[in-house]
């Protein structure tokens, strides 16, 4: 045999003992927080015809998914993120409801990497949607969700960033910025690539006023004054939204006693093109990377023939562990076995053994029946 038959192949790795463990209470644990607000779930197929992820939809880009044919010649997709297929299956079978859905999953999605940039091409994500609802109540539900659900995994030091799409978009819309270049705007800045986007400001004559604001998207609003003065000479509507929903977001976010662990950042700008107005991160020390991604998607579902208001959140569980890794924060471990030695050959004996066996599983021990060497 083989030695490669080992290995796994490029992005993908086997999780075992104290690792799955791990993985599985944070699963549960998490999962019941979610479950204790009504969130029903949902369980998707790992792969979903190509279109459900394609470019008008907005989610990742085409080169980044796995991509294989079914025998009609279908293009397929391993799932890449989970939120299109929720809404697919919700426009499905809920294309008449009128009241709030709340839906949650929990399974692995799929995305082409690069190999240099180490991440895993299959990653775990727990996630919640709350469809039907656009009131900032459901915005502020979604992301007090998402924060008590981190607080039941022991981590504490994080931070909520939280931004809105509409106040970039309005930006651009008053300085007469073609799509194209809004686009490539949103992507520089979404990256923190402060000198690329200030160039491209430079290449496109974007006047000093829109200059100066779409530049300064990219420095932090750390708290409700400095957002404030985000709305200093602004005069389109869709900026100025932007800002008193985040402002009516941090209320709300306040009765829900979460309201510490906010600050905003409105140079938040997804690659997914489907978010529509509120996006947050949640941050924490020990990860390069955000361990909890939302916002809100109100126009996705009409691409699947129900007009609806979204907004949802995914928990990046491999990242979550690996934060509570570098953190040094300890998961309660598996019950201790208890092994119970039995004479292989002596029947009666192993009938007793396996009744004590039977007997302390049912008080809630792990037991291992083992024979005599």
């Amino acid at each position: 045999m083989s030695n490669t038959l080992l290995h796994t192949p490029e992005g993908v790795r086997d999780i075992y003992g104290k690792e799955y463990e791990d993985k599985s209470f944070l699963e549960n644990k998490m999962g019941k927080v979610i479950d204790s607000f009504g969130y029903s779930r949902f369980q998707t197929p790992t792969f979903e015809f190509f279109d459900v992820f394609s470019k008008e939809v907005g989610t990742i880009p085409s080169r980044d998914l796995y991509k294989f044919f079914d025998k009609e010649n279908n293009t397929l997709v391993l799932r890449p993120d989970f939120t299109p297929a929720i809404a697919r299956c919700a426009a499905k079978y809920f294309r008449e409801r009128t009241e709030p859905l709340r839906c949650s999953y929990l399974g692995s999605v799929f995305a082409r990497t690069d190999s240099l940039q180490g991440k895993l091409s299959e990653a775990t994500e727990l996630g919640a949607e709350l469809i039907g609802d656009p009131s900032v109540y459901a915005d502020g539900e979604v992301i007090a969700l998402a924060i008590l659900s981190l607080l039941e995994t022991g981590l504490k030091d994080f931070r909520v960033t939280i931004g809105h799409i509409d106040y970039f978009r309005g930006l651009c819309e008053e300085a007469g910025i073609d799509s194209e270049t809004e686009d490539e705007l949103r992507s520089l800045i979404s990256g923190k690539n402060h000198f690329a986007a200030m160039n491209l400001i430079e290449e496109k004559n974007i006047s000093s006023p829109y200059k100066e604001k779409l530049l300064g998207i990219a420095e932090p609003f750390t708290d409700l004054d400095s957002l404030a003065k985000a709305k200093d000479n602004l005069e389109n509507q869709r900026s100025l939204s932007a800002i008193k929903r985040l402002e009516d977001l941090y209320a709300v976010l306040e009765k829900y006693g979460v309201a510490e662990y906010v600050s905003f950042d409105l140079g938040i700008l997804s690659k997914y093109n489907y978010y529509t107005g509120v996006i947050f991160r949640i941050y924490t020390y020990g990860v390069g990377k955000p361990i909890v991604k939302g916002g809100r998607y109100d126009n996705l579902l009409g691409h699947f023939g129900k007009d609806a208001a979204a907004i949802g959140f995914c928990l990046r569980i491999d990242d979550i562990m690996e934060a509570l890794l570098s953190q040094k924060i300890e998961l309660p471990g598996k019950k201790d076995v208890t092994y119970i030695i039995y004479n292989p050959d002596d029947i009666e004996e192993y009938g007793k053994a396996l009744a004590k066996a039977f007997e302390l599983r049912k008080n809630g021990e792990n037991v291992v029946l083992n024979a005599k060497p």
